[in-house]
């Protein structure tokens, strides 16, 4: 935000463990977050603000709204365009309706977490964790290597020499049974790791699975979930499963 501001917003689930890293002051009660996203998703915000359209993706800015100011930053999680927009909750109720008389459905989490599965993209507690490092989630991008010191940078700079162990995978399934979290994935009848997010796709209509793996199977490969004791067959396959324009 500037040379001595820094805005974060964690998963909820983190909260207290972003806290307890960084320290700084939670603001989680005094803001609401509204994430408008897809294909029209500027279109429908030009309506309102033309400053809440105008954003780039993964640009952070302030914007004056009524009085307000809003933090707004060209991100989501669903792997479609969007915006999202840190409003204080004196303004959160206004801008909602002003959102939803501008043509956008109201959509939760379930919603969102299906969009973000589809689009392979990482969830705290699920492919990340403080068990599951960047470099094991694929995320190693978002690394600066340059940068002298960090919590782990040691440890990181020698794995990314050795080579991890584990890896993350896609898998889609047979039959619309989805998937969960937490089941073993089998090559024959060996386990070769488990699943940290599973579901149904509703554009796909077949069950697809991210997994944690410690062998690494080639695409294309034939694999199976245990689920409850029933087995689902499944197919390893490059990240992510539906590609957006």
């Amino acid at each position: 935000m500037s040379e001595d501001r820094f805005d974060v917003m964690p998963n909820a689930s983190n909260t207290d463990h972003v806290l307890s890293a960084i320290g700084g002051v939670d603001v989680t009660q005094s803001r609401a977050v509204l994430a408008v996203q897809g294909p029209k998703a500027k279109e429908l915000l030009a309506t309102i603000s033309s400053d809440f359209s105008n954003v780039s993706k993964f640009q952070v800015c302030l914007v004056d709204w009524r009085g307000a100011q809003c933090v707004v930053a060209g991100t989501g999680y669903t792997g479609e365009q969007g915006v999202e927009i840190a409003v204080p909750v004196s303004h959160a109720s206004d801008l909602w309706q002003e959102i939803l008389r501008a043509g956008v459905m109201p959509a939760g989490l379930g919603a969102r977490d299906t969009l973000r599965l589809e689009a392979g993209l990482p969830l705290h507690g699920h492919e990340l964790s403080p068990l599951i490092n960047p470099l094991e989630a694929n995320l190693d991008w978002v690394i600066s290597w340059s940068k002298e010191t960090f919590t782990g940078r040691d440890a990181l700079l020698k794995q990314r020499e050795t080579g991890v162990s584990r890896h993350l995978i896609g898998i889609t399934t047979v039959g619309r049974r989805p998937p969960r979290d937490g089941c073993d994935v089998l090559v024959g009848d060996s386990v070769i790791g488990v699943t940290t997010s599973g579901n149904f796709s509703p554009m796909l209509e077949h069950g697809v699975a991210i997994a944690l793996v410690n062998s690494q199977p080639a695409v294309g490969s034939v694999v199976a979930i245990d689920v409850r004791g029933t087995r689902l067959d499944g197919v390893v396959v490059k990240l992510p499963f539906i590609a957006k324009k």
